[in-house]
C-alpha cells in the first residue's frame, strides 16, 4: 500500500483496493468529523450544520462528508467558510462532480482538501455506489454528526458503520 493510503481505511471489513483522489487525502494526524444528513433538509438545518463545520473548522479540524444536495453541501461549505480542510467522498468517480450544481463547491474543495473515490474516473453515480461510499466517510473521521436524517437513510447507515468501527455518533436533535 502507498504511504498516503488513510490507515483508518483498515478498520473496515472491505477496504477500496484503491482510491482516485483529486486533490489531497487527510493527513494521518489530522482529526475529522463526518457530516451527514437530509438532501431535503429543512433551512434551519442547513443553518445549523454550517454553524457547527464553521465551528470546527476554525478549532483545526477538518470535514468529511458526501457533496450531495442538503446538509453535506452546507458542512463543506461551513468548513470552506472558516479556510478548513474538507473532504468529499463521492459515489462516483472523482472527476465527476454530483450533484451537478455543486461545480463551485468542488472546485473550493479541491483547494482546500480533496475529493475521494473508490470507483474509478468516469464512474457514475449510481444508486448502489452510495452505501459503499458512506463506508469511508465513517472511517474517514473519528466522529459523526447527524442533521435531519430519514428514518431510512443512508445517514443513518454511515452511523450504523460508524458505531461499528467505535466512531462517536452525535446527533442535531432539533431545534437546539
Amino acid at each position: 500500500l502507498s504511504p498516503q493510503y488513510p490507515g483508518e481505511l483498515n478498520d473496515l471489513e472491505d477496504p477500496p483496493a484503491a482510491l482516485f483522489v483529486k486533490g489531497s487525502l487527510p493527513r494521518g494526524n489530522e482529526l475529522s468529523l463526518a457530516f451527514v444528513g437530509s438532501r431535503k433538509c429543512s433551512s434551519y438545518g442547513l443553518e445549523v450544520t454550517r454553524m457547527f463545520s464553521r465551528s470546527i473548522a476554525c478549532e483545526g479540524i477538518s470535514v468529511v462528508s458526501g457533496m450531495a444536495r442538503g446538509i453535506d453541501s452546507a458542512a463543506h461549505a461551513g468548513c470552506l467558510e472558516a479556510g478548513g480542510r474538507t473532504y468529499a467522498v463521492l459515489g462516483c468517480g472523482a472527476d465527476i462532480c454530483y450533484p451537478r450544481e455543486n461545480m463551485s463547491l468542488y472546485e473550493s474543495i479541491l483547494e482546500n482538501g480533496g475529493i475521494i473515490s473508490e470507483f474509478p474516473p468516469g464512474s457514475q453515480p449510481l444508486a448502489a455506489n452510495f452505501p459503499r461510499r458512506n463506508r469511508i466517510i465513517a472511517a474517514l473521521s473519528k466522529g459523526i454528526i447527524i442533521t435531519e436524517a430519514r428514518l431510512k437513510s443512508g445517514s443513518l447507515i454511515t452511523a450504523e458503520l460508524g458505531l461499528d468501527l467505535g466512531r462517536e455518533i452525535f446527533a442535531v436533535p432539533g431545534r437546539i
